[in-house]
């Protein structure tokens, strides 16, 4: 599970950080709410973590910019504020689910693992893998511009992404069974997609499998 942790407490941050890593959750934090909004619009996060008491922009504020532009990320509000109208606001905005301070860590651990287990709720649209987020209405991958064929062939390896897809198969899906070229498209089409993941600096990678043809890899928990 990968999270994105926005809160100005520093103390705070690094206890709940070091137990969150020691139970296999990836943790990215940020203490600037205008940061955190920057980070949150991108869906690459399985949850946020967000207090409502930040710098520059409350949480409150994060939470309504993502949900006017339909970021369905599941988002924990937390505060140190109590009072029922606050509860309210945070999930008449949005939020999935709010958590009082001062909380045990293992609290917020379980209430992360039932969110991940609920059914995705993020838009069609975007297709996440890793470090990756690829929106294929714009066929953009992670803001990047890929083009037509480019953009074809990562759907081709999104699908089903743990089976290899030979080169039978991406010629046919891509090119179409009455336009085929040859090995060597599929070849040049994988080095110029391997050349955008390099440029994005991302952890995940078309692996060549030996008589299979290309899948794709990541390292990222």
């Amino acid at each position: 599970m990968r999270i994105l942790y926005v809160e100005d407490e520093k103390f705070l941050a690094d206890a709940v950080i070091h137990v969150l890593e020691k139970s296999g959750i990836s943790v990215e934090w940020t203490d600037d709410g205008e940061e955190g909004l920057n980070l949150a619009m991108k869906p690459i996060y399985d949850c946020i973590v967000l207090d409502v008491m930040l710098p520059k922009m409350s949480g409150f504020d994060i939470l309504r910019h993502i949900r006017e532009r339909e970021i369905k990320t599941p988002v924990i509000m937390l505060s140190a504020l109590s009072q029922a109208e606050d509860k309210i606001k945070g999930l008449n905005y949005g939020a999935d689910d709010y958590l009082a301070k001062p909380f045990k860590t293992a609290e917020l651990i379980a209430r992360l693992q039932a969110l991940s287990r609920r059914p995705a709720l993020q838009d069609e649209k975007v297709i996440r893998f890793g470090d990756l987020y690829y929106n294929k209405e714009n066929r953009t991958l992670n803001e990047l511009d890929l083009t037509e064929k480019e953009a074809l062939l990562l759907e081709t390896l999104l699908q089903e992404p743990d089976r290899a897809k030979n080169k039978e198969y991406i010629l046919n899906h891509i090119w179409g069974s009455d336009n085929y070229g040859d090995d060597n498209y599929v070849e040049v089409y994988i080095s110029y997609l391997r050349k955008k993941l390099k440029k994005l600096n991302s952890k995940v990678q078309i692996k060549t499998i030996r008589n299979l043809g290309y899948k794709l890899v990541s390292k990222v928990e």
